[in-house]
């Protein structure tokens, strides 16, 4: 019974309930699309940045991360590879790279870039390269010469598939070495630095040039979960203790990016409570009204024998009903237009430089994290009621001949 009267209350004024309906539907709707948005963007960070080249844990010589020269090089990358093969959990896929920074050269324009010798079987599961090129067809060539430059760097320089570019780098012996190759393919990625930083040869041709024999940069895997990088590089350093190298996961790779993912998680928060204080006042002041309103009643129950107590349950129940019904609506509006972006993305093209300034992606989809799904309704939920308490207060406090005075 009390609970059906809760409910029959709330519809007795449809424009007050709807005002409020309204209130917490919008923030609702506005907590679940910003949060998704936000966590759009961290997975956004966190897939362009392992995807491009860092994979989940990589391994180098000690002197590499200060120092990325041919000379800091694994010698025996044989011997790694098999102990990587043996001590990886099922679906981690693995590659060696020659990766050094060098100078590219044109008849009108010089560049500062990487220059990356892939192993174009392994890469093409590895990186972004796989989804943007066919490289192990590009780079099939008997010359060895080939090689495949970014899309925003070929503009930059002016030329296009077929033409020839000079690379000049550092090789073992500390010499400069040099060689011309022909651009066989131009290759797209998420961010304009990315096309402008990489230019990717043979890994065979990059150790000939630079005179490395069979050494090798480095070592990326790539895991089935990233959230199992730093117990599989625990697992995979003990193994490696004895052959001076230096294992690193992706956090400590990018140090910049795990920072940025702490902040979002506090903005995501502070999010929920600016937009909860925002309603939290109007669903305060059209209770409160609601409760004036009502004052004859609650004087006339109390002058029946209601507890106050009782009183406050029936606000409190009221105010229930409406934040669940406000959930629901809210929710499921929210996550249609999750749903609704997830296919269509936010474009931020036109803020290209902008957007890779903050490190996003040029195009954002939304992710409904559980968690934030679950922070959203307990906040509405909890504070909401919390809210709730000083109207139902004040009703409890009518005396019934205070009552009598209002009409």
């Amino acid at each position: 019974m009390h609970m059906l009267l809760a409910w029959r209350n709330i519809w007795r004024n449809p424009r007050r309930t709807g005002v409020i309906l309204t209130a917490v539907i919008i923030g609702v709707w506005s907590m679940l699309v910003l949060s998704s948005l936000m966590r759009g963007i961290m997975e956004g960070m966190i897939d362009d940045g392992i995807s491009t080249l860092t994979g989940d844990i990589q391994i180098h010589h000690p002197d590499y991360p200060a120092d990325p020269s041919a000379i800091n090089s694994i010698s025996d990358p044989k011997r790694i590879f098999a102990l990587l093969e043996e001590v990886l959990p099922p679906g981690s896929l693995v590659t060696s790279r020659v990766r050094i920074n060098a100078v590219a050269n044109t008849a009108r324009h010089t560049y500062g870039l990487t220059l990356v010798g892939i192993d174009p079987g392994l890469e093409k599961n590895m990186s972004f390269l796989g989804s943007s090129v066919d490289a192990e067809h590009v780079l099939s060539g008997q010359d060895g010469n080939g090689l495949i430059i970014g899309r925003a760097l070929a503009d930059q320089f002016q030329t296009a598939e077929g033409r020839k570019i000079i690379l000049m780098a550092q090789d073992i012996h500390g010499r400069i070495a040099s060689r011309a190759f022909r651009i066989r393919d131009i290759f797209d990625a998420n961010m304009e630095s990315t096309e402008k930083q990489f230019i990717f040869v043979r890994k065979d041709t990059a150790q000939d040039m630079l005179k490395m024999g069979a050494s090798v940069s480095e070592f990326s895997i790539l895991l089935s979960r990233h959230d199992l990088a730093q117990e599989v590089a625990a697992h995979v350093s003990s193994r490696l203790s004895g052959a001076s190298v230096s294992v690193r996961t992706w956090q400590q790779v990018l140090p910049l990016l795990s920072v940025y993912l702490d902040l979002y998680d506090g903005f995501v928060l502070i999010w929920f409570l600016v937009v909860f204080a925002a309603m939290g006042f109007g669903i305060v002041n059209t209770t409160l009204m609601a409760v004036f309103e009502r004052m004859r009643e609650f004087g006339l129950l109390k002058a029946l024998g209601m507890q106050p107590f009782q009183i406050v349950r029936t606000i409190i129940t009221e105010s229930f009903f409406l934040l669940l019904c406000g959930l629901a609506a809210g929710n499921a509006l929210g996550l249609l237009t999750c749903f609704v972006l997830n296919h269509t993305g936010i474009d931020l093209t036109s803020l290209a430089q902008g957007a890779e300034f903050a490190n996003i992606s040029r195009i954002i989809y939304p992710a409904v994290w559980a968690r934030d799904l679950v922070t959203a309704n307990a906040v509405v939920l909890i504070l909401g009621l919390t809210v709730s308490l000083y109207p139902a207060i004040k009703a409890a406090r009518f005396e019934p001949v205070q009552a009598m005075h209002y009409v």
